[in-house]
């Protein structure tokens, strides 16, 4: 039985207990699949970081700077990147899918809230094994209501 982890609040550490979870599925010859939202950075260690089992994929227009900038581009992103999480969550070879900074696309308008709890629930049964994790500060009350580990 797979679980929802939800990592939210402000400051450091959201991302980075994520990947914490990936290192342990790793450790374990697990596949894990890291999506970020509104992340372009492309020189960040998860992002370099290689091995056989790992992958991850960006999901943003530009480097925008501040919400204000975020426009329908970044929208279209955000939303390809919910549809390519589903694409991959689904395989059964996957068994942990990250997040990363879906609660921030939620918050901020870039994703739509019930679009994302039923991509989740459309994965918890196609793959019902799969461990999904969602960071990013702003989380929803109905997010954290739906996760399992908060």
């Amino acid at each position: 039985m797979g679980y929802i982890y939800l990592y939210t609040g402000n400051g450091a550490g959201k991302t980075t207990g994520g990947l914490g979870l990936a290192i342990r599925a790793l450790g374990h010859n697990q596949k894990v699949v890291v999506m970020q939202f509104l992340k372009w950075n492309r020189t960040t260690g998860e992002y370099l970081f290689k091995h056989p089992n790992y992958e991850i994929h960006q999901f943003s227009s530009t480097e925008w700077i501040g919400v204000a900038t975020l426009g329908d581009k970044d929208r279209e992103a955000c939303e390809n990147g919910l549809a390519t999480a589903y694409v991959k969550g689904k395989r059964e070879k996957t068994n942990l899918l990250i997040l990363d900074e879906v609660n921030y696309a939620v918050s901020v308008g870039m994703l739509n809230e019930t679009n994302v709890i039923q991509m989740i629930n459309r994965l918890k049964n196609d793959n019902p094994k799969l461990n999904i994790v969602l960071t990013g500060r702003g989380s929803t009350k109905r997010l954290i209501k739906y996760a399992d580990f908060v």
